[in-house]
């Protein structure tokens, strides 16, 4: 082995080992600020609102809501060091014994916490509050053309229907700004296309009593899109986390789903051993310092507390720097991606990541058996290069539905595996919508 060889080697040995240890260091330190930010939070709610809003830092305050374990096990599942030596257990028995006066629970529920944006775009959802029956998705709808084509022969086909789910700290803009522009004439005539805002996303209801959970988000679906609109069958196109929503959704109405297209799925393999939701969570944000992605995921993923500080700081204040980010580009609009990353209140955000990408682990596998039985067809779309959901999963819906349609896209990575190739995508999804044509 040559002297350089040897050198080199070693170099990256050392480099590793100190970022272990710098990461080590760094989100110990991470674990102490998430205590104390509990205790400040804590307080502060109460000052702010009469009640202290519940937090996931301790086990007691957190239940299993049906024999589904709808809601995640990484939410108390997270170490926390400080947390499990008890720095919380005298703060929060001092502030139980001072528990005074009620709380009009409607009251907050039909509310956004201090700590969220009350601008009007933000809150506008609860001019339904007093209606929960009401409250339903925020839906973008592009009709189909068939109206002014009478004397075509296209004018007698019957339309079909598309819904469309977005990812995480998304919006429905993902697809009216990607694929509604780029459709073949066809498909403009004889589809309706339905880009809807996930529950806690975009435009859609916000509520703060609500845990996010999978089946939070496909009855939201259930009730403002097909039950609305009365779908006989439709045909799915997800991104992400839209991606197991989407999958969730088909499992239960097999016999209408024409086809379910799955872009990027974050569809990790069962781990077998009874904690899958926690070793997704660790594939997800894994606690690293780099790349800086993974570091901001890292905080946003395991820290309840810092990651309700940044959303304070940024999604609370998203009018201001908005107008920070059009000063310094010198645009009268900013990209449709940036406005929608501050569309979402920290509740929302924080249990959709955990109820729905890590919760969800443990039932991929009947949701794929329960299609491969129903026969609907698969698409998977993935970018080699993607760092979010490797592409390794959906080599693992290959393996659990050998029948699916897996294309890998070369260099494209988990957003650029639409955005840098819209019209190819948008070719590709109008062919698997014509090859289950005839299925129904």
């Amino acid at each position: 082995m040559s002297p350089g060889t040897f050198s080199g080697k070693w170099a990256r040995k050392f480099a590793t080992n100190f970022h272990t240890c710098l990461s080590f260091v760094v989100f110990l330190w991470l674990d102490f600020v998430e205590v104390i930010l509990c205790v400040i939070f804590r307080y502060l709610d109460k000052f702010f609102e009469g009640k202290a809003s519940a937090c996931q830092c301790l086990r007691s305050n957190y239940g299993i809501r049906n024999e589904e374990n709808e809601v995640s096990e990484t939410l108390h599942g997270r170490k926390n060091i400080f947390r499990e030596m008890g720095f919380l257990r005298f703060p929060r028995n001092w502030d139980d014994s001072k528990k005074t006066g009620i709380v009009d629970h409607e009251v907050m529920k039909n509310s956004h916490r201090w700590s969220d944006c009350g601008c009007e775009s933000c809150v506008s959802w609860m001019n339904n509050c007093g209606q929960d029956d009401e409250q339903k998705l925020h839906v973008q709808i592009k009709e189909p053309l068939q109206e002014g084509m009478e004397g075509s022969r296209e004018s007698t086909a019957a339309i079909e229907n598309v819904i469309f789910l977005h990812g995480f700290l998304s919006s429905s803009s993902f697809w009216t700004e990607t694929v509604f522009p780029n459709l073949s004439d066809h498909q403009r005539n004889n589809y309706r296309l339905f880009a809807v805002d996930l529950l806690g996303f975009g435009r859609s209801p916000k509520p703060r009593d609500k845990l996010y959970t999978l089946r939070d988000h496909f009855e939201m679906i259930e009730k403002s899109v097909i039950s609305q609109f009365d779908l006989k069958s439709f045909h799915l196109v997800a991104h992400s986390m839209g991606c197991i929503i989407a999958l969730a959704l088909a499992a239960k109405h097999p016999s209408i789903v024409r086809s379910i297209t799955l872009v990027a799925p974050p569809c990790f393999p069962d781990s077998r051993d009874g904690a899958a939701s926690l070793a997704v969570l660790k594939r997800v944000a894994e606690k690293r310092l780099w790349p800086l992605p993974t570091f901001g995921s890292a905080i946003m993923t395991w820290y309840e507390h810092l990651g309700r500080c940044l959303c304070f700081f940024i999604c609370r204040h998203h009018r201001t720097w908005e107008k920070i980010l059009k000063l310094l580009t010198q645009r009268r609009e900013l990209h449709f991606l940036i406005m929608d990353l501050t569309k979402h209140t920290h509740q929302s955000a924080w249990h959709s990541m955990h109820n729905v990408i890590c919760g969800a682990a443990g039932h991929i596998d009947g949701y794929l058996e329960r299609l491969v039985k129903s026969g609907v067809k698969v698409c998977v779309i993935h970018g080699d290069r993607d760092q979010t959901a490797p592409v390794e999963c959906s080599h693992y819906i290959k393996t659990k539905v050998p029948d699916a349609d897996v294309n890998i896209i070369s260099k494209a990575g988990h957003k650029t595996v639409i955005f840098r190739r819209t019209k190819e995508f948008t070719r590709s999804l109008e062919r698997v919508w014509a090859s289950s044509a005839e299925r129904l």
